[in-house]
């Protein structure tokens, strides 16, 4: 807990949580993250899924290298958010919640991306999972600043 409460105390954690333009900003850039690695990872998913028209293969290219770059924002903000309430974060259901869905989001998107490219089967319940794992991290993600 002492480290959780020094990184309270750092500069960073300061100008996120003091500084007018500190939070606004990371969390725009948390945001636009999201929208990168979920929106991307929903499309393939869906695509997987036979719900969208479009396969999986014809969106692994750049898509997917922008959605890893999305979700490099969003753990490099995420991060920077986090330093300015560690102490609270740590203890909260919701953000250890998020973090976990975030972990099987992460997890899905990489096997996907490995069975993708190595041409083997993927099947249903895969992508379907995935499509949950990241709504179910925005939802744990909101209901933090409420439980």
């Amino acid at each position: 807990m002492a480290f959780l409460v020094w990184l309270e105390q750092t500069a960073l954690a300061t100008w996120v949580g003091e500084s007018l333009y500190g939070y606004p900003f990371l969390l725009s850039m948390h945001v636009t993250g999201l929208a990168l690695i979920v929106g991307i990872s929903s499309v393939i998913n869906l695509s997987l899924l036979g719900v969208l028209p479009v396969t999986a293969r014809d969106v692994q290219g750049s898509l997917l290298r922008l959605a890893w770059a999305g979700f490099a924002i969003n753990a490099l903000s995420g991060i920077a958010l986090f330093t300015s309430q560690a102490t609270y974060f740590v203890t909260s259901a919701a953000f250890l919640s998020k973090l976990l869905c975030i972990i099987c989001g992460i997890m899905t998107v990489a096997i996907i991306q490995s069975r993708c490219r190595s041409n083997r089967s993927i099947g249903r319940v895969l992508p379907a999972f995935g499509l949950l794992c990241w709504l179910a991290a925005i939802a744990a993600g909101r209901l933090i600043a409420y439980l």
